[in-house]
């Protein structure tokens, strides 16, 4: 199939704006919680009535701080009910919010207010805020600068005080639909960042069709989603903005060091995630039962949950024994799965990255369904998702209602709708190429079944010609080697070479772990075991089941454990966690020399 389609579910209002959500919010839900925020290591509740009054307070700040219609603000914080609070304060000011990553260089801060023209910028930390006065010099534009940590919101308050509530509501109505929301810029595999403009339109036809299709994952006073990715990706933004148009409740925490407590103090109904998230949980999972002495139990009660899940697509479903064997497991096993994860939700959805259908199989099959997307920043994060009620595992699902994806001759999957981006700021020439013929562009490879079920195969510059004329899709087989507990990152290679190969970074967290069970030296790292006989067979083991995915002309023939790791801090990955897969080929170019050698 070349194309596919699903009528819009959601109208987007002309006139409106997203500052529309949280004042409709007030009016229909004013005793409802729609965000909860951590004091002292409690959760509390906001109702929407009490969220409300605290953006227009904070709105009213910018507004006597001299920010004005139109105006770009930037934020630079790890997620917190700030960020949010902030944002809808921003638009309530008229203005545009410009997210920063919290872990961006000065150079990065540097290029991102002044390439948007930011007149202020709000903060986080100390750290934030040197970064943003070591660059102020080339920040003409740039004028007040508030931090959260040095109270940010009680200042803007204060500052705002004598701003009347007329104001407010007059600056809150002048954006309109096709007035830009944010500028949110791509975190760059290649180049500078490009400004990603998003509207108030895109944001509402992505979130209004995707709560409408979602329904029942979204009800009012009975349904919470956590949020902690971060704000500064789209992907973060979705969710922060799909739940408060619903409304249901929102949780947001920093980071994912301590998600598993977070988890099971908020103990939310739905979690929006990425794949490293449910790979850990279930690498976690198997390695505390390897522990426990209980490999086997686990690794049993996993292939069951696979199976059984594989045959819920079957026409006659599981068999008798199936079932009586997943209901053993349920008790033993799933049960206590389903209670890390937070014990009261039964559907994520993922994105960022493909999850791998035995993943999907398994946490299907132990009663939490992880529903996978696709989308990309143009897109205002999910431009194809699958449905509660239709999930086809392996595939990211059919396209946002009102939207189309058509698959170009070559494969390249094109996207039309009103969800997508605007243009790129200050970059005409970026946005005619990527919008050309009316069709956004995305790069990406991709295939349509007969239902309108979207596959992603790989990006269009990243495909990998051997020697041989062999076209290899790197990210197949790097996803199902990255699966592996001990594997962290994984980079095919084979551009113009006789056969394909693959560069590996072990996972610290693991590693030790590992290292004790297999009798290893004490204190252990990658460096010190990347030529040990038993480390090289477990990665092994996963470059065998990555080769399982694909012909034996585009499998690994040899790999190179590296002695080091892929970070956002040594430059190989982007702040969403993608490779640069040049700068990765550039630095290890010995390395990669080595997998040709003799």
């Amino acid at each position: 199939m070349r194309e596919f389609s699903l009528p819009a579910l959601y109208e987007v209002p002309a006139d409106g704006n997203l500052t529309d959500i949280v004042r409709r919010n007030a009016a229909q839900h004013p005793d409802v919680a729609v965000i909860a925020r951590k004091v002292d290591g409690v959760w509390q509740d906001v109702t929407a009535a009490a969220f409300l009054a605290e953006v227009q307070a904070a709105a009213k700040g910018l507004i006597a701080s001299g920010v004005r219609p139109g105006d770009r603000v930037g934020l630079m914080s790890r997620t917190r009910y700030e960020w949010t609070l902030l944002d809808f304060a921003i638009w309530s000011a008229g203005a545009v919010t410009v997210p920063v990553y919290e872990t961006s260089s000065p150079e990065q801060v540097q290029w991102i207010l002044g390439d948007s023209g930011a007149v202020a910028c709000i903060v986080e930390l100390d750290t934030h805020a040197a970064a943003v006065e070591s660059v102020r010099d080339r920040l003409p534009a740039l004028g007040p600068v508030w931090q959260i940590e040095a109270g940010a919101v009680d200042v803007l308050r204060r500052v705002g005080k004598d701003v009347d509530d007329a104001t407010v509501e007059e600056r809150s109505s002048i954006a309109k639909a096709d007035d830009p929301a944010t500028i949110v810029y791509t975190s760059g595999t290649t180049g500078r960042p490009k400004g990603c403009v998003l509207t108030h339109r895109s944001f509402f036809a992505e979130c209004g069709n995707l709560v409408e299709r979602m329904r029942p994952l979204f009800r009012t006073g009975e349904c919470s989603v956590l949020l902690f990715l971060p704000l500064a990706h789209v992907f973060g933004r979705l969710v922060q903005v799909a739940p408060m148009m619903a409304p249901i409740k929102l949780g947001c925490v920093p980071d994912i060091k301590n998600l598993t407590d977070e988890l099971a103090s908020f103990r939310p109904t739905l979690i929006l995630g990425v794949p490293r998230v449910f790979e850990k949980v279930y690498n976690s999972a198997r390695a505390k039962a390897q522990a426990d002495g209980k490999g086997k139990i686990f690794d049993k009660a996993a292939d069951t949950a696979i199976a059984y899940s594989r045959a819920l697509d079957t026409p006659s479903g599981p068999s008798l024994g199936l079932k009586i064997k997943h209901k053993t497991f349920d008790k033993l096993v799933y049960s206590k799965l389903r209670a890390v994860l937070g014990g009261r939700g039964e559907y994520a959805i993922s994105g960022g990255a493909p999850l791998g259908e035995r993943l999907g199989h398994f946490f299907r099959g132990i009663g939490f369904t992880v529903l996978e997307g696709y989308g990309l920043t143009e897109s205002c994060a999910a431009t194809a998702f699958n449905p509660w009620d239709r999930a086809k595992i392996g595939t990211v699902g059919q396209p946002l209602p009102g939207s189309v994806v058509r698959i170009a001759d070559d494969g390249e999957v094109l996207l039309h709708g009103e969800h997508l981006f605007k243009e790129y700021w200050n970059n005409p020439g970026a946005t005619e190429e990527a919008l050309a013929d009316g069709w956004f562009h995305t790069g990406d490879i991709g295939t349509l079944d007969e239902d309108g079920y979207l596959s992603i195969t790989g990006r269009k510059k990243e495909i990998i010609v051997t020697a041989g004329g062999k076209n290899v899709a790197p990210a197949v087989i790097e996803d199902r080697i990255r699966a592996h507990a001990l594997v962290a990152e994984c980079m095919v290679v084979g551009d113009g070479r006789p056969f394909v190969g693959a560069l590996v970074t072990i996972d610290e967290e693991f590693l030790g772990r590992w290292a004790e069970d297999h009798g290893k030296p004490a204190g252990s790292t990658a460096a010190s075991l990347r030529d040990d006989p038993d480390l090289v067979a477990a990665i092994q083991s996963a470059v065998d089941d990555g080769n399982a995915a694909v012909s034996k002309a585009e499998s690994v023939r040899k790999f190179r454990i590296l002695a080091t790791q892929f970070t956002e801090d040594s430059g190989h990955l982007t702040p969403s966690l993608k490779l640069k897969r040049n700068v990765v080929a550039k630095d290890f170019a010995d390395e990669i020399e080595a997998i040709y050698r003799g």
